[in-house]
């Protein structure tokens, strides 16, 4: 039997990538999950696909405190405790700083950081009591400033020091704090990325096939919760993409351009 058989999981941004690869993942475990999303026929599809599953969808805006309150209020009124929360939903931005309106940096930031925070705040208390696990789903852009994503490293960079704390000030309680920084992975996170005024471009000229899949991700998310893990770093490029910018930061300064820059155009 599964250790998530029964568990209560939630996840937000659950309708897109990996997400919903982690929604998939968790009810073939026999896990109970409630998930969230701003695209209420993305919820509603993902429900009728589980038809019969104990799969709570419910629509919601992270960036909203108040939702994801109701949000939170609504998975413990409905399966009763919380064992795992997931803050997954996220907006990335592709825009240089000169160019970027500052409220296209406000999104970024209220989504990926802010709409983590709200969601845990509040499912906090029911973790505490099932000693259970909050993860959250970073970048290397949060150990790794990148070109053209200004605000999401700043958002990565925030959530993760955010995390460390939270896990430091829960060592004692049996609550798991773990968070986790793919690569480049297949996800919908590219296409809905936010251009300079904060509008979503709909397009990457980033090669997906050679990304690791959404799947793949979820599969290697769920064994570091099983086995308590405090972080990973996924993907060969990541991997070394952290290490390089620990020990050889100016070596990491021109390799990072490098490859985000191509005949002297940023790559979106």
């Amino acid at each position: 039997m599964s250790v998530f058989n029964s568990k209560v999981v939630v996840i937000t941004g659950g309708s897109d990538g990996i997400g919903k690869a982690l929604v998939d993942s968790f009810l073939s475990e026999g896990a109970k999950v409630a998930t969230c999303g701003r695209n209420y026929d993305k919820l509603y599809q993902l429900q009728s696909q589980y038809a019969g599953m104990p799969l709570l969808i419910h629509t919601t805006d992270v960036s909203k405190q108040q939702e994801c309150k109701s949000f939170i209020e609504a998975v413990i009124k409905n399966f009763g405790r919380i064992d795992i929360l997931i803050n997954n939903a996220g907006i990335s931005m592709r825009a240089l700083f000169s160019d970027v309106e500052l409220d296209a940096l406000r999104k970024v930031m209220d989504v990926n950081f802010w709409g983590s925070v709200y969601c845990t705040k509040y499912a906090l208390p029911a973790i505490i009591s099932s000693k259970g696990s909050i993860v959250s789903v970073s970048s290397v852009a949060g150990y790794r400033g990148l070109p053209g994503r200004s605000g999401y490293s700043a958002s990565k960079f925030a959530l993760n020091g955010w995390m460390e704390t939270l896990r430091t000030e829960l060592l004692n309680t049996g609550v798991n704090v773990l968070w986790v920084c793919p690569g480049f992975t297949e996800s919908n996170i590219r296409n809905a990325a936010l251009d300079s005024k904060g509008q979503a471009l709909g397009e990457t000229t980033m090669d997906e096939k050679a990304m690791m899949s959404s799947a793949e991700c979820a599969k290697h998310i769920m064994d570091a919760i099983r086995k308590r893990k405090r972080t990973i770093v996924l993907t060969l490029t990541g991997k070394q993409t952290v290490f390089l910018n620990k020990f050889f930061p100016f070596l990491a300064d021109k390799l990072v351009r490098n490859f985000f820059y191509k005949k002297g155009n940023l790559v979106k």
